[in-house]
């Protein structure tokens, strides 16, 4: 069973989803909330794999919740999914920074949503490879941090390679297809590298790679 937590200050948007997700055998919203505080909060209590997370809200907004829930290691187990109005904005580029596994814009078709939260659910390819792209244009404009990332040192080489894949929008069957290697030995070496890089998930591999400068944005 997949426990979600609804996060947003609209309740029409919250009662939207939860009509989308009671349906569903496999999907139980755990809890409400209408600020990021109290997102927190019922995180803490109800500890769902998905929290379903708006930016815009009182009290404490998206960022901030998603910034701490990312830091809480009990709270390890909690994929933060982004939701928004906008598509691609820098308020969803910090939240990604913040701890994100991925977004979704609100406008999503039904059943691209709830496919989207059980992909969620399970940790794996968060981010569609149009959203990566653009994440990469984002760099492209901004200079890279000094130094490399803690753990990147310890990557083997087909380590490195499975992450600047990941970064550049491949899936674990995508990966395996381009290195002639099996899905599973393709979700490990990508698993591992999480571990090293102290990674939450695919997301947060993508931004540290780029960040670190183990992967060099092209430019048009």
């Amino acid at each position: 069973m997949i426990r979600v937590l609804l996060v947003d200050d609209q309740p029409l948007i919250r009662s939207g989803f939860r009509a989308l997700l009671d349906v569903e055998d496999d999907i139980d919203v755990v809890a409400e909330a209408a600020d990021g505080a109290r997102g927190v909060e019922l995180a803490r209590e109800h500890l769902p794999d998905i929290a379903l997370m708006d930016i815009q809200m009182p009290v404490v907004d998206g960022i901030e919740a998603t910034r701490r829930i990312a830091a809480d290691p009990a709270l390890s187990g909690v994929h933060v999914v982004i939701l928004t109005n906008y598509g691609l904005d820098e308020h969803v580029f910090d939240a990604l920074r913040a701890g994100a596994a991925g977004f979704l814009v609100k406008d999503i078709h039904p059943e691209d949503f709830l496919h989207a939260v059980r992909v969620a659910a399970r940790g794996d390819a968060l981010l569609a490879p149009s959203i990566t792209r653009k994440l990469i244009n984002r760099y492209v404009s901004r200079p890279l941090d000094s130094g490399e990332a803690p753990g990147l040192a310890g990557l083997t080489n087909r380590e490195r390679e499975v992450v600047t894949l990941v970064a550049r929008g491949l899936s674990n069957d995508e990966i395996a297809e381009h290195l002639v290697i099996s899905p599973l030995t393709a979700k490990t070496h990508v698993n591992r590298a999480m571990t090293k890089l102290h990674a939450r998930d695919r997301a947060q591999l993508v931004v540290l790679a780029y960040e670190s400068g183990l992967v060099i944005p092209r430019r048009a």
